[in-house]
């Protein structure tokens, strides 16, 4: 109205374009020789990053737990705090071997005639207490709490008596009573008296230092079927573990009682349909999890809303066209693992030929689907879903 000229309007800027991800080859540990058969035992079956990524564990079907930690020059720098300090990482995380311990030994359940391999199925990591690092790991049946420090050698130094002090006759030095005192077998002193004066290591605390595992407490006799998952929870205080057909939760104090809090099963075995595949907890809300099936579906529990959460509060499946299901289609969509962001606002599901991604707040299919290379597809099913088939 005032003659003024309208500002033109301003163009956006063009986003940037996306830079693709550049994986390459870092490290390897346990490389087979040429010509070396690799052992049943020293097959890996569990692997597990702890929270801050400086740490790595894994299992093995021999029962033993391997634990590596990080040693590059950026150790204990997280992204963020890089991004902070204006520079940024380019070298490639780098790890050591750190310790091993044997988790899980052969068992046998006599009174149901069944052999219990010593295979680890799951590792979780804890919180950290004091500078010691606590893990969760579980074979069939049995799950673990362990306790890895560092603890100081203590070394012998000396004896409390030096026997070069002593003259020939065994009497101590600077005594006035000769003969009176003889050396016993063992290097000390017999007084007048007939006391032995005792020579006793004397124990120093060096400054080596040494790492051990101690297991804590043993969560057993609480599963009918294999255990397939553990999770622990966000308060530090509990965690969860699921075989095919009950979830249940523990307190980490308490080692021979646990609640049932997720029960599939049917009053009659004929009649069951589908089986838990895995179970984890919300990374930060304590009252939510989640669990899949081996129908390819995915329920949100929260625990707030009854003692044995029979319903769900929320389900995501991906619905099938009409007339496609086959007799390969049970097994295909069968949900072997999740997992959930760091942020909690996405499920990331592996099945047997596709990883899925899934948006909690959204009720709607997948978001993104990823194909899995044929190499990678698992190669064993289910004892539970074989039998259903």
């Amino acid at each position: 109205m005032n003659g003024a000229a309208a500002p033109e309007p301003t163009e956006a800027p063009a986003p940037s374009p996306q830079v693709p991800l550049d994986w390459r080859f870092s490290q390897v540990f346990g490389e087979r020789g040429a010509g070396e058969d690799v052992q049943d035992v020293d097959i890996i079956s569990a692997i597990e990053f702890n929270k801050s990524g400086h740490h790595l564990a894994t299992g093995d079907r021999g029962g033993r737990v391997v634990l590596f930690e990080r040693t590059d020059a950026k150790d204990h720098v997280s992204r963020k705090d890089a991004e902070k300090a204006d520079y940024s990482i380019s070298r490639h995380p780098e790890f050591r071997y750190k310790t091993e311990f044997q988790s899980h030994e052969p068992e046998f359940d006599y009174l149901k005639s069944l052999e219990i391999e010593e295979k680890i199925n799951k590792i979780k990591w804890c919180q950290e207490t004091n500078g010691a690092s606590f893990l969760l790991s579980t074979n069939d049946k049995t799950i673990k709490f362990w306790k890895v420090q560092e603890k100081k050698v203590k070394k012998i130094c000396e004896m409390n008596m030096n026997p070069s002090n002593a003259p020939a006759n065994g009497s101590p030095a600077g005594s006035t009573m000769c003969g009176s005192s003889a050396r016993t077998p063992n290097g000390g002193i017999l007084k007048p008296g007939g006391l032995p004066l005792l020579r006793l290591p004397v124990v120093v605390t060096s400054q080596e230092t040494s790492l051990a595992a101690n297991c804590r407490r043993v969560y057993a006799h609480a599963h009918d079927y294999h255990i397939n998952s553990i999770s622990n929870n966000s308060d530090g205080e509990t965690f969860i573990s699921a075989d095919d057909l009950r979830i249940n939760l523990w307190n980490l104090e308490i080692s021979n009682q646990s609640f049932n809090i997720v029960d599939v099963k049917p009053t009659n075995m004929e009649d069951l349909t589908e089986v838990i595949t895995s179970a984890e907890f919300h990374p930060s809300h304590c009252n939510t999890l989640a669990y899949s099936s081996s129908k390819g579906s995915i329920r949100l529990v929260d625990l707030r809303q009854s003692a044995l959460c029979d319903t769900h509060s929320k389900l995501f499946e991906q619905h099938e066209a009409p007339g496609s299901r086959s007799f390969f289609t049970e097994i295909i969509a069968s949900i072997s693992d999740i997992k959930f962001s760091m942020d909690g606002r996405h499920i990331l599901s592996r099945d047997y030929m596709t990883l899925k991604l899934w948006d909690v707040n959204m009720d709607s299919g997948p978001v993104a689907t990823f194909q899995v290379h044929e190499y990678l597809r698992p190669k064993v099913i289910s004892p539970m879903l074989r039998s259903m088939i």
